[in-house]
Formats: C-alpha cells, sequence, structure tokens
C-alpha cells in the first residue's frame, strides 16, 4: 500500500487553501472534512444538524466514488460539531447511512468551523479492499 499510486479528488474550493476532496494512496482514501454545502455554494438545511450530517455524508459518498470507492469500504469517521448538546441528531443521520457498516466513529466538539452557519462537518478514511 506505501508504494500504491496517488489519485486526488479536487475539493473544487474556490478559496485557494491548496487541498484534496479526497486522495487514495493505493487501497486507502481519506476523505477531508466535508461541511454542509449545497449544490449552490449555500449552506444545506440551516439550523438542521440532522439535515447538514445529511448533507455532509452525501459528498463524502460523490467523494469516495470518484476515488474509485464506496460507503461499504468506509472503516472510520469523525464527526465534529459545534454544539454537542445535538450530537443525537448527528448520529441519527450517521445511523442512517452506516447502520450496516458500523465504522469506527468519533463525534468531536469545536467551538467553531469556517462558515457560522455550518454546525457540524465529518471526514472519513476508507479501505477499498474492505468488503
Amino acid at each position: 500500500m506505501a508504494g500504491g499510486s496517488v489519485t486526488k479528488v479536487p475539493s473544487g474550493s474556490k478559496l485557494g487553501l491548496g487541498f484534496s476532496r479526497a486522495v487514495r494512496v493505493g487501497d486507502l482514501v481519506f476523505v477531508s472534512g466535508c461541511a454542509p454545502i449545497a449544490p449552490d455554494g449555500s449552506v444545506a438545511a440551516p439550523g438542521d444538524v440532522k439535515g447538514q450530517t445529511k448533507r455532509c455524508l452525501e459528498i463524502i459518498e460523490g467523494a469516495l466514488v470518484q476515488a474509485g470507492a464506496d460507503l461499504k469500504h468506509v472503516v472510520r469517521t469523525r464527526v465534529f460539531l459545534t454544539d454537542m448538546s445535538r450530537w443525537k441528531e448527528a448520529g441519527e443521520a450517521h445511523g442512517e447511512v452506516f447502520k450496516e457498516i458500523e465504522p469506527a466513529t468519533s463525534f468531536l466538539g469545536t467551538n467553531a468551523l469556517i462558515n457560522p452557519g455550518w454546525l457540524v462537518e465529518v471526514e472519513a478514511d476508507a479501505v477499498v479492499s474492505r468488503g
């Protein structure tokens, strides 16, 4: 794996931050933190942690597909929340997507995300040879 080819999925960000949405090295895929950004660039599901988490997971799924993987390959997720009292809402959305997959998961609190309207951001790691 360490000597595997590298595939980068562009972030699509116009901010010039110098990052990829996902990077695949051999069988490993690392998906950068995905925020609840709607296709038109606005904040998806304003004020709705579950809706925002769903949008983050949709973006992750798209990045995985572009990297030659799928949600079934996910082995770890990290869910960052600006309000930890709302973790169950994020957990419901996460559970709907990963109920059968059951990746290792962490729910983490943070003071803020880049956009004040973002209540959640999600990262994922996958192993393509899995399942």
